[in-house]
């Protein structure tokens, strides 16, 4: 008998299999979608500096304690599947190109010191030495000024799912594809039973726990369990630069916008933050503005030209927490949802305390914070709406 099904296999679903598989429970994994069509698969792979501080909230903590437990998988992972996931410490450039801008980024950068990040200020020459491919955009006055962190990482997400992949198979996990759940049967407290569509028919699956971790769809799954969540899915769109010759080390940010160098001469340009549903398609519009805003720091592009662009769908939340916890209506369910933009980032971490949760154990890290219980609120147009407004606010968050 499967010990624990999930429900999603975008990067936290398979995360949690690979640590369920790794302690040796028998784990099924449903996939509606190929990964092409995940979040996690379309992100930027940007992780900021995450502190470990005495004083850090919960969300904070989560991060610290997710982006420590990278480093180790990364390096296990190339082990077990020859797969480098692509995580290196490139460093990070935030800059402005007007007033508001510079009061905006003189306050993140108050901020980050104060958590104990090294952050130095920058003038226009100093980010031309750190990024001589900037000083068209100088020369433009489309950079003035602004900071960097010398800690920020990237990683290649499709590498780091295709290895997640690998290692679950290594470890026994069965991972099912085209599958589409329909339902989740609830009997006495406990989940009894899934139903759901598999190349068009009905199938029912029956396991000794549930790990509902289906991005922005969990929210109606959600409902089975007793429980409401808000996973409203936010667009985000992206295109790829084939780049004549190197020209960044670093990501560059400008406000919500990035340039994300990559080591086989590939520029990632993003992103946007748009509530357009579960649709995932991409605009002539946004990709040329994204185009432009890499030539309005770089200059003439040359040769160089868009390869292809995509749109990942982040489930988000109105108070902008996931939700990681048990079911309270559910003795054998478990949800893992509503990572935003930081997915990727907090995987890792999800997955550990998911697997001490299924196996009774107490958490490494409080989850309280994060428990499905925290609001009964159900989705708003007004709390999408908060959503959106504090992530443009915050110029310094998880793509």
């Amino acid at each position: 008998m499967t010990d624990c099904c999930i429900i999603g296999g975008g990067i936290v679903g398979l995360s949690i299999a690979r640590e369920l598989a790794g302690r040796g429970h028998a784990v099924r994994v449903l996939v509606r979608e190929p990964w092409r069509d995940t979040a996690s698969w379309a992100a930027a792979g940007i992780f900021p500096p995450a502190p470990e501080r005495a004083d850090a909230t919960p969300i904070e903590r989560l991060t610290a304690w997710s982006d420590r437990l990278h480093r180790d998988w990364a390096r296990e992972l190339l082990e077990e599947t020859g797969i480098d996931t692509g995580l290196r410490v490139c460093g990070g450039l935030h800059v402005y190109r007007d007033d508001a801008g510079r009061s905006r980024l003189q306050a993140d950068a108050a901020a980050w010191r104060a958590r104990g990040v090294a952050c130095d200020w920058l003038d226009a020459a100093d980010v031309t030495a750190c990024e001589p491919a900037l000083a068209p955009g100088v020369r433009q006055s489309a950079v003035l000024g602004g900071y960097g962190l010398a800690d920020e990482t990237q990683i290649r997400p499709p590498r780091h799912l295709d290895a997640l992949e690998r290692s679950c198979e290594r470890r026994g996990v069965t991972i099912s594809h085209g599958v589409t759940v329909r339902e989740i049967l609830v009997r006495e407290g406990r989940v009894e039973r899934v139903v759901a569509d598999v190349a068009g028919r009905s199938e029912t699956m029956r396991a000794g726990a549930y790990v509902l971790a289906a991005g922005a769809w969990s929210g109606a799954l959600a409902e089975s369990l007793g429980v409401s969540i808000e996973t409203r899915p936010i667009r985000g769109q992206i295109v790829q630069l084939r780049m004549t010759e190197p020209r960044l080390v670093r990501v560059v940010n400008r406000g919500l916008d990035y340039l994300v160098p990559r080591e086989d001469g590939t520029l990632l340009a993003g992103s946007t933050l748009e509530d357009a549903g579960f649709d995932a398609s991409t605009d002539e519009a946004t990709i040329a503005r994204l185009v432009a805003f890499a030539r309005d720091l770089l200059g003439d592009l040359g040769g160089s030209a868009p390869e292809r662009s995509w749109a990942g769908l982040r489930p988000g939340t109105a108070d902008g927490l996931p939700t990681i916890g048990r079911a309270p209506a559910c003795g054998n369910a478990f949800v893992a949802a509503g990572h935003f933009r930081a997915g990727l980032h907090q995987s890792t971490g999800t997955a550990v305390l998911i697997a001490d949760l299924v196996e009774g154990r107490r958490p490494t890290i409080e989850v309280d914070a994060f428990a499905p219980d925290r609001s009964a609120r159900p989705p708003t147009k007004d709390s999408v709406s908060a959503l959106l407004a504090r992530a443009r606010a915050e110029a310094c968050a998880e793509h």
